[in-house]
């Protein structure tokens, strides 16, 4: 190994390879990066397993037997699986390679591989993983937080980041300016933002606030 690379066995990288040998081989110089590795002959392997929900990196070979490694990347894809994919041939070409990238895929590297490439690609991939785990986190907490409004407060957001006054809220639901104002800093705090500009993008986050365009109109 001539370069270094941040490695965390924190993070679970999956094989699929019906080469037992280069499953072996993979497996052994992973864990010396101090990665934590799974290895399965078959993609049906792979799903069968609960590390598959674990796993930060996926290194699939794309011949392996009667199952098709590229054909597997696309059905992860269409599963919404956003699982990052290293695809590795030893009989890769330009289509392949072109329709791997188009279905998502970290990289492709043809065997045999440079170890560094291989952590290279791993350290993208697992990165990428990180990245996305975090926006899931942030995307659940947000809408435990939006559900901990009481309606009437989902009522006040919804109008507030559709742009319309204290006032004008008052008027639609029928509230004195004072509630409505109660409502508001009650919600903001709840919601955890920061400013009117803080609150909108949560409601586009969750969808709400397209829902109550309408209220920009008449």
């Amino acid at each position: 190994m001539t370069g270094t690379v941040a490695a965390s066995a924190e993070s679970l990288i999956c094989v699929i390879d019906d080469d037992a040998e280069v499953r072996g081989s993979l497996e052994s110089f992973l864990r010396s990066c101090d990665y934590a590795v799974r290895t399965f002959a078959s993609p049906d392997a792979f799903l069968a397993c609960d590390a598959a929900d674990a796993a930060a990196c996926l290194v699939l070979d794309v011949q392996l037997g009667d199952a098709n490694g590229l054909d597997f990347q696309e059905q992860l894809l269409g599963s919404d699986s956003h699982l990052p994919v290293i695809l590795i041939s030893g009989h890769g070409d330009i289509p392949m390679t072109v329709r791997a990238m188009k279905a998502g895929a970290v990289t492709f590297l043809p065997k045999p591989f440079e170890e560094d490439e291989m952590l290279r690609a791993i350290a993208e991939a697992v990165a990428r993983d990180r990245e996305r785990r975090a926006k899931r986190n942030e995307s659940a907490l947000l809408r435990a937080r939006y559900d901990g409004l009481t309606g009437r407060e989902r009522d006040v957001m919804g109008l507030v980041t559709a742009g319309l006054m204290n006032k004008q809220i008052a008027g639609r639901l029928a509230l004195s300016e004072i509630t409505v104002k109660i409502h508001r800093g009650n919600l903001m705090r709840k919601m955890e933002a920061e400013s009117l500009a803080d609150l909108v993008r949560m409601a586009e986050a969750l969808g709400v606030r397209e829902a109550v365009s309408r209220y920009n109109h008449g």
